[in-house]
């Protein structure tokens, strides 16, 4: 291999090796939060990493607002509250076996009380968590049964807060109503006078246990709700905080609250950021750094399922996801048609017009071209899509009138001008969800003209009309018809399940929106099945954006099923794939000079356009992953042969582009091409690479045992086969190839070994007996990985302890181990591999050494004090600094010699404890210091006190001689020396601090504290 490459491929390994390690720390992290909530003790005793309990809430501490004391609640009020928390709860935590009698609306089913027993659970633990159940299965119901259980089971009244989108507002006012009307429940939305007419009159006057509100109103009135401290933080939609670095994400973070609950309905991915984004919400003392997540992650394919399957066993204990179809087996099926309709005859001469004005554009190699410019593209051929009159100037007019041309000139509208009345003569409501509100314009001018009762709802739609047109579609005996929405504002959270059609008019980008969308409709309380039609114009960029959103969703779903991780470039539309999706059909548009839409019965294009879905859905089913990441858009001829696009009639386009164009010399643009990338350097090391062929293995024996070094068989066994192999490869007449490269050294080992070959007789008799006999006396029942375990237990404890690593070597009895050992240290020279074993137990001894030294010096110095955590000086010496006080490095060196400095993962219980020490309650320095960081302080500590402790020695002996070391190091505070040899000159030095220094330090221990760092 080459130098280079060998650096390389170690350093891959040392990035893959350390990514590992950190990411066991996080889980280990993570486990210890996770039984610290469990556990849920409320003692102070940190002698147990497992009872530390984190009693500051998790939100930011800059969320707190010094001076406004106004919602602060004094000592009193806190004792009050915390002793009738403690007399109510005397009884542990509450489940449900059926609806609790708190809810007033109706029964809850049996997957949503255990959804409910699942949240209590975390409440009950100060654990916060993820409600991912699908779309439709009542989140929202559960949700406000938690809060009625905290109020009316727990005796707490709040405050909670709700964030939801605007959209969904009013109807979770009426689903707190409905289900659990003795929460006292308060908005906060509408204009700047109404919103402060409110917070006057009824937030600041704290009559209410829920307010609900808005993103929008969040950032809004952010400075009235940091004033709060809720029990409950719960957000709605919660991927609207994937990105951290949103306004939203960063100010739902300031509030300051117990509890926080996530509600999503779209499933989670494996996005790193998004799930680091969630997690670092729910808790951000475990994922404070985006940075360090996404390191961990930048590992070879080989360790990704590994690595996901980690995060996801994380995650696991946070979340809560069921779906429609393992829970809710009353709900009818949805059923998906996509319908596809041909261009009228105004649209193919629009969309043709669109394409030769930027035909350069379109047939432009490389990044050469704009992506924005392409995107303008794009979207123009999505507006011809649905209708022409999105286009200024195309509308017959003045005057304008709404007439048979809307429909005639649009072949979705033709579509639906057949679709509707066939859905109101069957009985079915309507659906009917868009992108582009002008569209919605069109439709509502199609619907006075045809007579269809409707509602409409946009993103401009006022929040109180909104609900009024929600509550009177579902009302029973509605005379509305359709009800026409927009795919992004009418798409989250609304129940309209008294429908059971759902029209796509134009598709999103996202396919979950899309799902969104349909699940209004497919819901709990549907009873009928649900019909999706989702239409799509046929030879145009409909057809690749339908096909991109398919291939999307599918391969999402199988990255997430196989435990691996999604692209964070995936989701993003490439120059590349927006050519193909503007050059798709093109070709066809073309060659086409009337109106493509056939006019047929409505039965016979649903017919078609069943068979084109299970079509569609068939070629889906038979890609693979890498189909799916490398699928291209080609356009071709009738015969499948690739063509030109803009070649029709016997007329090149482009040709004529150029005639008429006021440049002489414009030349013909080239074919597309495929971008080449040179990779110089690797070139050449391929072309420059020798390498020499492998010379065949020699034959061996066929049943041949197979024997290992570390198995210590007896060396007379190795001889015996050896003889056998010699044997046997005389018996087939096996000659030793000659190598022409090897020179005369190669030559003489070569004739050597044919005349060991030749000489070789078989086994006697007695010998096979032997070769038998042999066999027994190793350790046939040790395996590779019991080796290796083995020397890692030998690293860890050191060769000494052979309880512990019996202890670290599974399936193995402590005498097992024991006989191992010592045939190990007698006979280790005979491995191939000794160097290397010996020197990673030596590496583990030397760390056992070095925390032993350590342990010896922290014992020494707090045994020289009666109460460490007040008496404790430390010598820093000349080199003073201004980070650290005397005080916090005092806490830190005798909290870290109670927690134990051996222990794994000491320093983030330190870090706990700080956090739980009300002498730094206000010390922000301190307590915003990492574990990483503690650690380095510790260290600096501990050097300081090693040098203390060997200069104490040092002098004693100058003293007293070699009989009295540690005379000076005996604790001269906590009664009288066990050593009869002290003078009382001595003792009186050191009986109020021991040696000369620490009483100096001691004598000034009033003086003003000074900031010090070593």
């Amino acid at each position: 291999m080459d130098p280079a490459q060998e650096h390389n491929s170690g350093i891959h390994t040392n990035n893959v090796q350390g990514a590992l390690r950190q990411l066991d720390l996080l889980v280990e992290k993570a486990e210890l939060y996770a039984q610290v909530k469990l556990i849920g003790s409320g003692t102070k005793d940190l002698s147990s990493p497992s009872r530390i309990k984190q009693e500051q809430p998790i939100s930011s501490p800059t969320s707190h607002s010094f001076g406004d004391h106004r919602h602060r609640r004094t000592e009193k009020e806190e004792d009050e509250e915390l002793l009738t928390e403690t007399k109510h709860s005397s009884s542990g935590i509450q489940r449900f076996e059926a609806s609790p009698w708190y809810v007033k609306g109706g029964e809850m089913r049996d997957y949503q009380i255990r959804g409910l027993n699942w949240m209590i659970q975390l409440h009950h633990s100060s654990i916060n968590g993820i409600l991912a159940d699908e779309m439709g299965l009542g989140k929202t119901l559960q949700t406000i049964s938690l809060l009625g259980y905290i109020k009316h089971c727990r005796h707490k009244h709040g405050p909670h807060m709700v964030i939801v989108p605007k959209s969904t507002l009013s109807n979770w006012m009426n689903e707190f109503a409905r289900w659990v009307p003795s929460l006292r429940t308060v908005s906060l939305i509408g204009n700047h006078e109404e919103r402060s007419q409110k917070i006057q009159e009824e937030i600041l006057k704290k009559e209410w246990d829920v307010i609900v509100t808005s993103y929008e109103m969040c950032i809004k009135e952010k400075a009235v709700l940091k004033k709060f401290h809720f029990i409950y933080l719960i957000i709605d939609e919660a991927h609207r905080i994937k990105n951290e670095k949103s306004k939203l994400s960063e100010i739902v973070r300031d509030f300051r609250s117990q509890n926080r609950l996530l509600i999503t309905g779209t499933p989670l991915q494996n996005n790193l950021h998004e799930l680091w984004a969630l997690l670092n919400f729910l808790m951000p003392d475990l994922f404070s750094s985006s940075e360090m997540f996404d390191d961990m992650f930048k590992t070879g394919n080989d360790q990704e399922e590994s690595l996901v399957q980690r995060l996801h066993a994380v995650l696991k204990p946070f979340l809560l996801r069921r779906i429609k179809a393992d829970v809710e087996k009353r709900l009818p099926p949805k059923k998906e048609c996509k319908i596809y309709i041909g261009l009228s005859k105004m649209q193919r001469d629009l969309y043709t017009k669109i394409l030769m004005k930027d035909i350069d554009v379109v047939n432009s190699v490389g990044n050469k071209v704009d992506r924005l410019r392409l995107l303008n593209i794009l979207m123009q051929l999505r507006k011809c899509c649905n209708h022409p009159y999105l286009f200024d100037g195309l509308e017959p007019g003045p005057p304008y009138t709404t007439d048979r041309h809307l429909v005639d000139n649009c072949g979705k509208l033709m579509l639906l001008d057949k679709l509707l009345p066939k859905l109101k003569e069957q009985g079915s409501r309507v659906l009917l969800f868009c992108q582009m509100t002008r569209m919605m314009d069109i439709l509502e001018d199609y619907c006075l003209w045809r007579g269809h009762e409707y509602f409409r709802l946009d993103g401009s739609t006022p929040h109180e009309e909104r609900q009024i047109s929600i509550d009177e579609y579902n009302r029973p005996g509605s005379t509305k018809f359709l009800f026409m929405l927009s795919t992004r504002a009418g798409g989250l959270g609304i129940n309209l399940a008294t429908a059971d059609v759902v029209i796509i008019y134009d598709s999103d980008w996202n396919p979950q929106v899309d799902l969104q969308a349909m699940d209004r409709a497919h819901r709990i309380g549907q009873t009928k099945t649900v019909r999706v039609f989702r239409l799509i114009t046929e030879h145009t960029v409909e057809e690749r954006i339908i096909m991109r959103a398919e291939m999307k969703l599918k391969l999402d779903n199988l990255v997430i099923q196989q435990g691996r991780l999604v692209e964070q470039k995936s989701n993003q539309l490439q120059k590349g794939d927006v050519l193909d999706m503007i050059r798709h059909g093109a070709n066809y548009i073309f060659r086409s000079k009337d109106s493509d839409f056939k006019d047929e019965d409505i039965d016979i294009i649903l017919a078609r356009g069943e068979q084109k879905t299970a079509e569609m859905n068939e070629k889906l089913a038979q890609l693979g992953e890498s189909n799916l990441r490398s699928l291209k858009f080609d356009t071709a001829d009738e015969n499948g042969a690739p063509t030109s696009a803009y070649i029709f009639e016997g007329e090149d386009y482009r040709e004529k582009q150029c005639r008429t164009s006021l440049l002489d010399g414009w030349i013909e643009p080239p074919k597309r091409e495929r971008k080449a990338n040179y990779a110089v350097d690797a070139y050449f090391r391929e072309a420059l690479r020798v390498s020499e062929p492998k010379a065949p293995k020699p034959p061996r024996p066929p049943k041949q045992p197979n024997v290992q070094d570390f198995q210590f068989f007896p060396p007379r066994l190795f001889e015996l086969l050896d003889k056998e192999i010699y044997a046997f490869r005389k018996s087939i007449g096996y000659k030793v190839p000659r190598n022409p490269d090897a020179g005369p050294d190669g030559e003489r080992d070569r004739l050597d070994e044919q005349a060991r070959i030749d000489e070789a007789e078989p086994l006697t008799e007695e010998e096979l007996a032997e070769k038998e006999e042999l066999l027994t006396q190793g350790f046939t029942n040790w395996s590779k990985r019991d080796f290796q375990q083995f020397i890692k237990a030998n690293e860890k404890h050191g060769r000494d302890d052979l309880e512990a690593i019996s202890v670290d070597v599974e399936g193995k009895t402590p005498d097992e181990v024991k006989r191992y050992a010592r045939v190990f240290w007698t006979r280790c020279n005979e491995l191939q591999d000794v160097d290397k074993h010996m020197a990673q137990i030596e590496r583990g001894e030397a760390k056992i050494q070095r925390r032993a030294a350590v342990k010896r010096a922290l014992d020494l110095k707090m045994a020289r004090y009666r109460a460490p955590f007040h008496q404790l000086r430390i010598q820093y010496g000349t080199n003073k600094g201004k980070n650290y006080v005397e005080e916090e490095d005092r806490f830190l060196i005798c909290m870290l010699h109670k927690l134990g400095f051996d222990r794994d993962n000491v320093y983030d219980d330190l870090r706990l404890a700080v956090r739980l020490a009300p002498q730094f309650r206000f010390d922000w320095f301190l307590r915003s210091r990492t574990a990483m960081e503690l650690q380095r302080r510790c260290s600096t500590l501990i050097t300081l006190i090693e040098r203390e402790i060997c200069d104490l020695e040092d002098r004693t002996k100058q003293r007293s001689g070699a009989g009295a070391n540690n005379l000076p190091l005996t604790p001269a505070n906590s009664g009288p020396s066990n050593t009869s040899t002290v003078s009382n000159q001595k003792r009186k030095s050191t009986a109020a601090g021991g040696i000369n220094s620490d009483s100096t330090a001691e004598i000034s221990g009033n003086a003003k504290k000074k900031k010090v760092t070593a």
